[in-house]
């Protein structure tokens, strides 16, 4: 068993240790440090984490989307104004998916196109690297007085003999006829006069704003520079109240729990129904020997013993003990206490208090008592003595002790 103190110190040395892991996990370089999707998901240099959660705290709901967009397609959904769809350098999605995503801006739906995600040609444009070949040339943005990152690619407009071959309405492989834009806005330029970023409008109220350059949303470019200044206001237009970023295509598919996983077998094989069934029958089993039938049982009476059975416990132990004048002794200086008096006498002086206390009591009965309690000081005897001398007090504190009557009602 350990003492107060050395358990003070296993305890403070355990807390110590919990608090060092919960610093090591919570200082520990995350895994996504050198993950390069644009993900909300990712809060490494590269992800877009930190996007997120400035357009929450701007008052924008932000939702991470992690199915496809065939339904998008459908004629049940509806775009929605409040609604903006965005995809950030997102892997390239199917043929289908491209269409259903270009209907729902030309339907009036809204969306937000950054890097090179397959959806910008859709609408006549593509993503171009600066220079081929060099992977580090880059251009300086036209920003004014704010501080953005240099840009690595530029959009350009795909030609015009491509946009006119594909009027038709049909799919050819993994291409996506393209919708020309009634009208197109430059909202971010390179020093050369190319588009970094555009708005496109069309006829039916659909917008579509396309960054060439994802790396103007990372975490760093939003932390480091004032890239936040230029691209925050095409999201905080006053219209957007929900944005709903495509995590399925950063490869962020719609995943589940163990406990999920579990349930849905549980209820979709016969083995799990049958567990289910004891389970069950258990909880019921439970609850059945938990309820109390019939009245309730009396409790175990619990009382405090009298002062009679006090001493007679004392006299026995010390009895046993063989301390027979001792207990005799004793006996005797707690029935002097329970009068009154102070102090504690030797043999000679209990006699004479004892002869004194004979005197003194009124009926024969106690005087009867006080002359036996002095036979048992006075003769020797065996460990009865002390039983006897026990009895004789408790007969003197009785003919002592002042009587109370009831009061007449």
């Amino acid at each position: 068993m350990l003492r107060r103190g050395e358990r003070a110190v296993v305890l403070g040395a355990i807390a110590a240790v919990v608090l060092a892991a919960v610093a090591g996990v919570v200082t520990a370089p995350t895994r996504d440090l050198d993950d390069p999707r644009l993900s909300t998901f990712l809060a490494g240099p590269h992800g877009a984490k930190g996007l997120a959660q400035t357009l929450r705290h701007l008052g924008m709901t932000v939702e991470q989307r992690r199915h496809p967009y065939f339904d998008l397609a459908s004629d049940s959904v509806q775009p929605r104004r409040a609604v903006l769809l965005a995809f950030l350098d997102i892997d390239r999605p199917t043929a289908r998916e491209l269409v259903a995503v270009r209907d729902y801006v030309t339907h009036g739906g809204r969306v937000f196109v950054a890097g090179v995600t397959g959806i910008e040609m859709c609408f006549g444009y593509h993503s171009r690297r600066l220079r081929r070949g060099a992977e580090a040339d880059s251009s300086p943005v036209l920003s004014g007085a704010w501080r953005l990152p240099r840009a690595g690619r530029a959009l350009v407009r795909m030609p015009a003999e491509s946009l006119a071959a594909a009027t038709a309405e049909r799919l050819d492989g993994d291409q996506c006829p393209p919708r020309p834009a009634l009208r197109v806005d430059t909202l971010l330029g390179i020093r050369d006069g190319r588009p970094l970023a555009i708005r496109l409008g069309f006829r039916s109220g659909g917008e579509a704003v396309l960054l060439a350059d994802g790396g103007f949303l990372t975490n760093r470019s939003l932390k480091e520079t004032d890239a936040g200044l230029a691209v925050l206001p095409w999201f905080a237009d006053g219209r957007t109240r929900r944005v709903v970023v495509d995590e399925y295509h950063q490869g962020f598919g719609a995943g589940g729990s163990l406990l999920a996983a579990s349930a849905a077998w549980l209820v979709a094989h016969p083995p799990g129904w049958a567990i289910l069934q004891l389970v069950g029958v258990a909880l019921v089993a439970i609850a059945v020997m938990a309820v109390r039938f019939g009245p309730p049982r009396a409790g175990v009476e619990r009382r405090r013993r009298s002062p009679l059975e006090h001493l007679e416990a004392l006299a026995a132990g010390l009895e046993g003990a063989g301390g027979v004048d001792t207990a005799v002794t004793l006996t005797v200086s707690g029935l002097r206490r329970r009068l009154g008096r102070a102090g504690a006498l030797s043999a000679e002086g209990q006699r004479s208090w004892l002869a004194a206390l004979e005197l003194g009591l009124p009926t024969a009965t106690g005087r009867n008592a006080v002359r036996e309690l002095q036979r048992t000081i006075n003769q020797p005897g065996g460990p009865e003595r002390a039983l006897a001398a026990a009895q004789a007090v408790e007969d003197v504190w009785e003919e002592l002790r002042p009587r109370t009557t009831r009061a007449a009602s």
